[in-house]
């Protein structure tokens, strides 16, 4: 199976995405592009890319001549993503499930294996990364480029907003869902994967309700 070769400009996006989700890079800091680009040492072009494309997805905000500051996470808009999110998680899960090819649902077993090491051993940032790569290698099965472009952003969106709140998380409820929807994918069977997608969303829901002290 041939693997895709990460452009300067990927790569960069990946580093930087990773910084904000984990809070290295927290909700209202501001920081120089010349600066972010010698701490992580990709060039200011490739960077400039990566930036933009954050920007875009509403995780930055530049500001001229002070910098670049990372947002911060509103209630209403939060929920109002999550349920965009629904719809097109229930979508992608389904298809993948019917069209994943040997090599994909071998690769979303590895990331359920890894995604269940990270539960046992309570290394939320290896449960992050895992959860990362499912995505990726679901959105690859599904093979609907549209609908896996327009909810990158908002994956990135819930991964940063359970990041900021896990103290409130049941880590391992977490690993269950997740463990749920990529076994039912990896079977091929598409109306539990749908379901068990719902599931999750009812999860990540109920969440960020409790987080945003909404109930």
């Amino acid at each position: 199976m041939t693997t895709h070769r990460q452009t300067k400009a990927e790569q960069a996006y990946a580093i930087v995405e990773q910084l904000v989700v984990t809070l290295e890079l927290p909700p209202g800091h501001v920081f120089s592009e010349a600066d972010l680009a010698q701490r992580i040492g990709i060039g200011r072009t490739p960077l400039r890319e990566a930036l933009q494309r954050l920007a875009y997805e509403g995780l930055l905000q530049a500001m001229p001549r002070r910098g670049i500051r990372v947002t911060a996470i509103e209630a209403g808009g939060f929920l109002g993503l999550l349920k965009t999110r629904r719809v097109l998680d229930r979508l992608l899960a389904a298809n993948a499930a019917a069209h994943a090819t040997a090599p994909q649902r071998q690769s979303l077993q590895d990331c359920a294996a890894a995604m269940l090491q990270a539960g046992r051993s309570g290394d939320v940032h290896a449960f992050m990364a895992a959860d990362q790569q499912s995505d990726v290698w679901l959105n690859a099965a599904a093979a609907l480029p549209f609908a896996s472009r327009a909810v990158a952003p908002l994956h990135t969106h819930c991964r940063r907003f359970w990041m900021q709140h896990r103290h409130r998380a049941d880590l391992d409820r977490s690993v269950a869902l997740h463990l749920d929807l990529m076994q039912h994918v990896a079977s091929g069977a598409a109306n539990p994967a749908a379901a068990a997608s719902d599931a999750l969303l009812d999860y990540l829901t109920a969440f960020a309700r409790k987080a945003l002290r909404l109930e």
